[in-house]
């Protein structure tokens, strides 16, 4: 398999086809890229005087992406609406899209946050243990800054649900954290779908440690319940113990366990019946643990 280097701005990156980035220059000046990723995607850092942007292309042969350049344009060609649609104060902001060569791009305002889920600079188990990795120095903030955090999601997914949307292949790699201001964006929710929404994949795109019993049925319901389970299991990725979801690997109150803990129920019916109603029980059991502590 042929290796190409692009270099654009002294920044490079690998391609198994040769392709012109030089229309990044007209957007400022390329200060880092993200290439290893296997969504079919590029992405860049870019200074434009004081600002900065980040660019999401797609169109290019990527060292890690198997599949069609072409079917990566049309994802990222429809995901655009989506967060125009879902635009909220916990997601990266879009400012701009257009076609550009073979492929498409979306700009957005920059976060300088660090990805909770760094698989190309720590794969695990170095992601769990190295102590430069943004989701081990996460996991050693005190409680009420990840709450805070933790809250910053969830409220944007109750948005979600009020948009009549549901969130798809939502993981740790979609939290954005900065750790010099203690706050949260959420990023890359390109498969975010209207309902209704059928399983019509078998397993759908995400993370498993995230995933509900309906992601990996084919012709299943993906709605509400889906997404409480979504949010049950970030609360342990960034709380607990990831699928081991034990009371004795638990960071937060018990009453916050025993919410998260129904909310990833395997049963539909057991779970709350929406994001909205999870999220309120967990405020709920919150302010509980605050009046406790306070007692």
């Amino acid at each position: 398999m042929p290796v190409i280097t692009i270099d654009v701005n002294g920044v490079s990156f690998r391609l198994k086809e040769y392709q012109n980035f030089d229309w990044l220059k007209t957007l400022g000046k390329v200060f880092c890229v993200f290439d290893e990723q296997d969504s079919g995607n590029l992405s860049f850092g870019i200074q434009e005087g004081r600002n900065k942007l980040f660019v999401k292309y797609a169109g290019a042969k990527t060292m890690d992406y198997s599949g069609n350049p072409e079917d990566a344009v049309e994802r990222l060609k429809r995901a655009i609406p989506v967060y125009q649609d879902l635009k909220h104060p916990s997601l990266i902001n879009l400012v701009n899209h257009f076609e550009v060569g073979n492929g498409y791009a979306g700009v957005f305002e920059w976060f300088d946050g660090e990805c909770l889920h760094p698989h190309w600079s720590f794969p695990p188990p170095q992601k769990y243990t190295h102590p430069d990795s943004p989701y081990f120095r996460f996991r050693q903030l005190p409680v009420d800054l990840r709450l805070t955090s933790l809250d910053a999601i969830f409220q944007f997914h109750v948005h979600v649900e009020a948009m009549d949307c549901v969130a798809i292949d939502f993981y740790d790699g979609s939290i954005l954290y900065d750790f010099s201001t203690n706050s949260t964006r959420i990023c890359d929710i390109d498969l975010y779908a209207k309902k209704p929404f059928i399983n019509n994949m078998g397993r759908l795109w995400g993370s498993s440690r995230f995933m509900s019993p309906e992601e990996f049925e084919m012709g299943a319901v993906i709605d509400e319940q889906t997404n409480v389970f979504n949010m049950g299991a970030t609360a342990f990725v960034l709380f607990g113990g990831e699928s081991d979801r034990s009371l004795s690997k638990w960071e937060a109150s018990e009453a916050l366990y025993e919410v998260a803990l129904r909310a990833v129920d395997e049963g539909r019916t057991k779970r709350f019946s929406s994001v909205a109603e999870f999220y309120h029980a967990w405020r709920e059991a919150r302010y509980r643990n605050v009046i406790q502590k306070s007692l």
